[in-house]
């Protein structure tokens, strides 16, 4: 059925792969990253491509009451060592010293539209999930977040690297870290400089499923597999954590605002530092692998020599 939806779902964009999995009724969207692993504007224009056509499908095998109806929605990236390093900060950096509010606007709002329809499963009972392998850091974190499962390989590495050069994370770790922990504990999480490990988010309720190294996309399907015969329950439990803490497009506009007048503060020696991580970035799609984030001891040794 549903032929001409149904072809929406297997699609190779450029840098993001869409495929339908039929027996697990599920999509797969594998970001497949053909330069610097992070978000650039290219790979946030085929992600909002393949969350419309996600939508369509899903929503109207569920207005028709499709008996093999689409229940699952997994992200996932084709580099087991990354699954983002965030941001596109070569791009912030061009746009903050153009001084181009709108451009940081424009790049921040498609980060949010993403994450809120990913969080609100796109009005309709549907589980979205996240597979998480190798790193996640700043947006790629707030990425992972927006599911409503985060599943993660014992090696995944987290963590929010926007304080080292005087940023927050503004598209939506706030308010979702806060939806799954204790906002004590989301401020302690943003602000600490750190990379987490799987099994400490784990332990603190942020990861919701651990997995053995290399053992992640069994986990999903086991994942699958068990909440399909439950999904009315799932999906009645996940309207219900909506209804108690429920997100607004709203709010997540407001913060977005505040980090957009806070990049146009930026010091001069705060972008230096930024630019350091945008090597990182840089280098990562040379294949050189380098500590993308370390800690704040040797954060502080590199700002002291900016």
């Amino acid at each position: 059925m549903l032929n001409t939806t149904g072809d929406l779902l297997e699609r190779r964009l450029r840098n993001v792969t869409v495929k339908r999995d039929a027996a697990n009724r599920a999509v797969w969207v594998e970001l497949d990253y053909t330069q610097r692993p992070c978000f650039s504007t290219e790979i946030l224009t085929d992600i909002r491509t393949a969350q419309h056509a996600i939508c369509q499908t899903a929503r109207t095998e569920f207005e028709q009451g499709a008996h093999d109806r689409l229940l699952f929605q997994v992200l996932a990236s084709t580099d087991a060592r990354t699954f983002s390093l965030g941001g596109d900060l070569t791009y912030f950096i061009e746009l903050i010293e153009a001084g181009d509010r709108e451009g940081l606007y424009a790049y921040a709002k498609t980060c949010i539209d993403i994450q809120f329809a990913s969080v609100t499963h796109y009005d309709i009972p549907f589980t979205t999930i996240a597979l998480v392998q190798g790193e996640a850091l700043g947006g790629g974190f707030e990425a992972a977040l927006s599911n409503n499962v985060l599943i993660a390989e014992e090696s995944a590495r987290f963590g929010f690297p926007e304080i080292h050069f005087g940023m927050f994370p503004g598209m939506g770790a706030i308010s979702l870290l806060t939806r799954k922990t204790a906002p004590a504990l989301g401020r302690r999480l943003i602000m600490d400089r750190r990379v987490h490990t799987a099994e400490e988010l784990y332990e603190m309720g942020v990861v919701d499923v651990l997995a053995p190294d290399g053992e992640g996309r069994s986990a999903v399907l086991n994942y699958m597999h068990r909440h399909a015969a439950i999904a009315p329950g799932l999906h009645g439990f996940q309207a219900a954590v909506d209804r108690v803490m429920p997100l607004s497009y709203e709010e997540l506009n407001d913060i977005v605002e505040h980090w957009v007048d806070a990049a146009l503060q930026l010091s001069d020696k705060n972008r230096r530092l930024m630019a350091y991580f945008a090597r990182a970035q840089a280098n990562r799609a040379a294949g050189i692998t380098t500590a993308f984030m370390n800690n704040s001891v040797q954060t502080s040794r590199w700002t002291d020599n900016l």
